[in-house]
């Protein structure tokens, strides 16, 4: 059995008001020791304001924040077990990159003299892939090597938790994938709990042990990443992770596991239900989400051999290299996403716009869950 002590973070039934507005609304979760978690949202749903109580530059309104299994009420920022890399770096421009890293060391008690300073700092660049780059100032530095600056500054004090407040935002596509691996890498052989937060899903789910989606304030799911793609508890967590296909109605009866939904087409689909979500009920309102590389495509005169067909026309032909996605108008449920993967030996046969098609999907393939 699990103990506080098997958790770095942990939040029991906390509040953050500005005013009479809750940023954060009766937040309860716990972060592993050692794990990789993040908090993804859109703006404003309260991730930001959770990880500065985390850091100590917000206090709970009502609630319990833990840290290593401690009470931190009222325990100012420089005093608590962590460190924070913040967007835009905030590294001093006078100072050299050894002395930006060994800045916070000042602080420390017992402070280290100035030849442990320097030796720490070196260990910390090492770290980062910056060995021999101490003697610069930021601004000799690229995006990617500023950033690695920022991390070996917050990793230098060893802290228990390293609190990330979307550090890869500035960086161009190509940069940002390449410091995703490397915070990864970081994170292995330091071994200390890091938290993300990001609005980017592709970073969150290619970086993070677990994950929490947020939505006005509160936790809608959390779950490993293949989870929550593969078994979202609601609409919202399949609309936000990934891309879905979103069928809406009304449940009109349950068979033999499978929910069955009638909708405003006056067509009936019928899918399992998602296991993560609440159940649903007969004349409870709700939606089946089919992934669009589940759904199938083929001519019109064609045999799709799938169990929901539906006829349309191709609206747009995305090429993506490893994959042709098409977005199909059909007339039961309007856009349906296609995602046809790039064959081994050749392409698949490909559709132009305006090109009548067929679209269609196993009944088995869909999850059937709440609005």
């Amino acid at each position: 059995m699990e103990s506080g002590q098997d958790f770095d973070i942990e939040f029991r039934n906390v509040v953050k008001r500005y005013g009479s507005v809750p940023a954060v609304n009766g937040l309860s979760f716990r972060v592993k020791r050692g794990a990789f978690h993040s908090f993804l949202g859109s703006s404003g749903c309260g991730k930001t304001t959770t990880l500065r109580m985390i850091a100590g530059f917000e206090q709970p309104s009502e609630g319990e924040v833990l840290l290593a299994g401690q009470a931190v009420a009222g325990v100012p920022a420089h005093q608590r077990a962590v460190n924070m890399v913040f967007q835009h770096y905030a590294l001093f421009p006078h100072l050299t990159v050894a002395e930006n890293i060994a800045y916070g060391l000042r602080y420390r008690t017992p402070r280290p003299d100035r030849a442990q300073q320097r030796r720490m700092a070196d260990e910390a660049l090492e770290m980062v892939r910056l060995s021999g780059f101490g003697t610069r100032k930021p601004h000799e530095l690229s995006g990617g090597q500023q950033q690695r600056v920022a991390l070996a500054r917050a990793l230098v004090n060893k802290p228990t938790v390293l609190l990330l407040d979307e550090p890869l935002a500035a960086l161009d596509r190509k940069l940002r994938k390449e410091m995703q691996s490397e915070l990864l890498r970081l994170q292995r052989e330091v071994g200390i709990t890091f938290v993300l937060v990001t609005h980017d899903q592709e970073e969150a789910l290619s970086m993070s042990d677990s994950i929490s989606i947020m939505k006005d304030g509160l936790i809608i799911q959390t779950a490993t990443p293949e989870a929550l793609y593969e078994t979202p508890a609601s609409r919202y967590v399949a609309d936000f992770i990934g891309e879905s296909n979103l069928f809406s109605g009304t449940v009109r009866r349950l068979d033999s596991g499978r929910v069955v939904l009638g909708t405003p087409a006056g067509l009936e689909l019928s899918s399992p239900p998602t296991p993560t979500g609440p159940a649903l009920t007969p004349q409870a309102e709700g939606c089946i989400a089919v992934r669009p590389e589940l759904v199938g495509i083929a001519a019109a005169d064609s045999d799709l051999q799938r169990e929901v067909r539906l006829k349309g026309r191709v609206e747009d032909r995305i090429y993506l290299g490893n994959l042709t996605e098409y977005r199909v108008r059909t007339d039961a449920f309007g856009i349906v996403c296609v995602r046809v993967p790039r064959k081994a030996g050749g392409e698949a046969e490909a559709f132009e716009h305006g090109a009548p098609v067929q679209v269609g999907w196993n009944q088995a393939s869909g999850l059937a869950m709440a609005l």
